[in-house]
């Protein structure tokens, strides 16, 4: 019976100090230190912070997480800006600004590709190009900006809204996939095997 005794509390000592003795998988997690942390070179903090926190994986998130989370946020967004592109050349009748908002609307689905691969190669560690995914998903809310600033024809409230968005939203996962591009090999390999 004390045998019995002794192999339950060494299982309980075991499984109490396991952590301490092997190490977690995943170190770092997305607690309101990390999430402020990473949003706070954002041009604007809070819409980052608000992304996070509207997620519910983001609380065990580690830093590819948070990444991850923001890009899908600005995917969100994306999807939204080709959808009113759409439904304001539906109702547009000028060719030429019915024109660009089919294009605009185009931009805004290749944009979306572009962050769901971006995403695909921030859990495979290659940051570098993920970065690049999410700039490329950038220029087309660029292009479509100054394509309606060159035509003077005002959106709607709600349209410039979101585009300011997702420039805000790309800002910040631009920011966040800096920095771990710009970490060392070790801490990249670290920061790898968390993922």
């Amino acid at each position: 019976m004390a045998s019995f005794i002794h192999r339950v509390l060494f299982l309980v000592l075991l499984a109490a100090l396991s952590p301490v003795l092997f190490g977690t998988h995943n170190l770092v997690k997305a607690d309101d230190n990390l999430i402020k942390l990473q949003c706070r070179h954002a041009e604007i903090p809070t819409l980052c912070i608000q992304c996070l926190k509207s997620d519910p994986r983001a609380p065990h998130a580690d830093k590819v997480g948070i990444a991850t989370i923001v890009i899908n946020c600005l995917s969100s967004h994306s999807k939204t800006l080709a959808s009113n592109m759409t439904k304001l050349a539906s109702k547009e009748e000028d060719r030429k600004l019915k024109s660009d908002c089919h294009s605009c609307s185009k931009g805004y689905v290749k944009a979306n590709k572009n962050l769901l691969k971006a995403v695909s190669l921030l859990k495979i560690g290659d940051y570098d190009k993920a970065n690049s995914g999410v700039k490329s998903a950038l220029k087309y809310e660029f292009f479509c900006r100054e394509t309606f600033e060159k035509s003077k024809w005002k959106l709607p409230s709600l349209v410039v809204y979101e585009m300011r968005v997702y420039e805000a939203l790309s800002e910040a996962a631009l920011r966040i996939v800096d920095s771990m591009a710009s970490l060392n090999p070790f801490d990249r390999a670290v920061l790898n095997r968390q993922s």
